[in-house]
């Protein structure tokens, strides 16, 4: 009798522990009630003391996890492993989503701050009347120039970039859609051509510009530019604004013929559980107040109009990153493209980096 009440008691601790562990994994995954909010964000995306401030507001503990790519994000989403509430692709990326059905889509009723948003930011052709998306930060692609070796307002034309007197001058951020873009605009095409002699030109276009190709890099891009490594660089809004804060002899300039315009936006993907605190969230960010600091963390553009507004004038009235409307008017948004043309961008950027 005592070895059987031995096991019984034995059985009983197990299952104990069982429960116990099972509680912890699920605390570790954040499945523990309601009062708890799984974030899927790009790295350093967003300012810690607003998810601090979130919960001390409204008792939802925020897990954050942090990704490079879109295209990693949606393979982690697409496995469905993990329990995520929000998430921030960029506008391709929502499209692709949107087909591959891993969107839930939003519940206008639940949300309180989308008044605040500009029109110019919503609406847009890769998710209309924002079926699925908020949008979080936008920018373009332009040129990042050093007044220490360009002379001050003379570069602000693609074309410019192919001039002999930038003989390996330039880098590049290493990123095929967008360096077969600007190549694309600069013979007056749009960036989401899927005609093979149109891109093969754009190809053949770039090979002549490589002379002019210091470095075809990534991330350190915005070191070596603060450094005065090069005279000119081709990059994001983003990291222009960033590079910009370590250098003062750095401009950035968005070509009057147009370029990319780029969101990242909030979507719930499919794998979401905590709705009521996923709700709560949006609205928190969409507050003015709470857009504007974030906005002033990440350096980057705001489409909440009404956070704008409560920003230093030195940054509303800053054209680099807040263009006019002519110039926004001008922008392209990237489109999904299909697998096989993705494929061929690929290829051709890969033969242009071949030549540099």
């Amino acid at each position: 009798m005592k070895k059987l009440f031995a096991i019984i008691i034995g059985i009983f601790i197990i299952c104990i522990g069982l429960a116990y562990g099972s509680q912890q994994l699920q605390k570790s995954t954040g499945d523990t009630g309601n009062k708890v909010l799984n974030l899927y964000n790009w790295g350093d995306y967003i300012d810690p003391a607003l998810l601090s401030k979130f919960q001390k507001q409204t008792g939802i503990h925020v897990n954050l996890e942090t990704f490079d790519s879109n295209e990693a994000m949606f393979t982690k989403i697409q496995q469905g492993g993990t329990s995520y509430d929000l998430t921030v692709p960029s506008e391709y990326m929502v499209e692709k989503m949107k087909r591959s059905h891993l969107l839930v889509p939003l519940d206008k009723s639940k949300l309180t701050g989308l008044n605040h948003y500009g029109s110019s930011f919503m609406n847009k052709s890769f998710d209309p009347k924002n079926k699925y998306s908020i949008p979080y930060f936008w920018g373009t692609l332009g040129i990042i120039y050093n007044d220490k070796m360009v002379k001050p307002g003379s570069l602000l034309h693609w074309n410019q970039l192919w001039s002999k007197k930038y003989r390996d001058d330039i880098m590049l951020v290493d990123s095929a859609r967008d360096t077969m873009g600007f190549s694309l605009i600069s013979m007056g095409k749009s960036v989401n051509t899927t005609n093979s002699n149109t891109l093969l030109a754009a190809r053949n276009k770039l090979v002549k510009l490589a002379p002019n190709v210091k470095a075809i890099v990534a991330d350190e891009i915005k070191m070596y530019m603060a450094q005065d490594e090069a005279a000119i660089a081709v990059d994001w809004s983003g990291e222009a604004s960033e590079m910009m804060g370590n250098n003062s002899h750095l401009h950035y300039v968005v070509p009057t013929e147009g370029s990319n315009m780029w969101f990242d936006n909030w979507v719930i993907p499919k794998t979401a559980k905590h709705y009521k605190a996923i709700y709560e969230f949006l609205n928190f960010m969409s507050e003015p107040k709470n857009a504007a600091q974030n906005a002033q963390y990440v350096g980057y553009s705001t489409p909440n109009i009404s956070a704008l507004k409560l920003l230093p004038k030195s940054v509303q009235n800053d054209k680099q990153f807040y263009p006019t409307q002519k110039v926004i008017d001008r922008l392209e948004v990237y489109s999904d493209l299909s697998p096989a043309k993705v494929q061929q961008y690929n290829d051709l950027y890969l033969e242009f980096k071949m030549h540099h």
